[in-house]
């Protein structure tokens, strides 16, 4: 292919060695490229460990944001791009285990609290607990705005709109925010649901 700049006026990419120093110099167009090309390979790591989903998408999100922000710890001389970002996305999933755990353990806790609490609290409390644990536990992998949105809907009881106005997002940013964090919620009930009876 021609090194001259086509029709649309670009010029053709450069090669992964090319992207691998541009995104250690810092140039953003670079981490487009990057994302571009490496995404799939690393997505590909996310699902294997935690099959698709939430977790998987968010790996590979954390993953180049992780990069990115630590790229001065990238030597180009020392190896390609896509096997530094292998070695970020490792990191991540580990990560990201270690909190399931926690998270995890701390839901078993609630649980044994309300279930060893008297019995006339009756089951609505135990339920009650348990969603507030795992409320909270989702809200700390949340970054904001979304955080913000569902702390002022679950913890101020405004509404959709009264969120709006707060926040100065728009009223379709708000409730898809809401939306997928409820929707990250219900899939984390139902696992640990399954959990706990299993």
């Amino acid at each position: 292919m021609s090194s001259h700049a086509g029709p649309t006026g670009h010029r053709p990419e450069p090669d992964d060695a090319e992207v691998g120093r541009r995104f250690a110099a810092g140039e953003e167009q670079a981490l487009a490229w990057a994302y571009e090309r490496f995404a799939g390979q690393v997505h590909g790591m996310a699902v294997r460990a935690f099959g698709p989903g939430p977790d998987a998408e968010d790996v590979t999100q954390q993953t180049f944001i992780s990069a990115w922000t630590g790229r001065a710890g990238y030597r180009p001389e020392q190896g390609p791009l896509p096997a530094w970002l292998v070695g970020v996305c490792r990191h991540k999933i580990a990560d990201t285990w270690a909190r399931r755990d926690r998270q995890r353990r701390t839901a078993e806790a609630a649980v044994a609290q309300a279930q060893s609490a008297p019995a006339t609290a009756g089951p609505l409390v135990d339920s009650a607990v348990a969603d507030r644990v795992l409320l909270l536990g989702e809200l700390d992998l949340l970054g904001q705005p979304q955080r913000g949105i569902i702390e002022l809907a679950f913890f101020e009881d405004l509404t959709h709109a009264q969120i709006a106005a707060r926040t100065g997002l728009p009223l379709g940013t708000v409730k898809s925010h809401i939306r997928r964090t409820l929707e990250r919620l219900r899939t984390r009930l139902e696992v640990d649901d399954a959990a706990l009876h299993a």
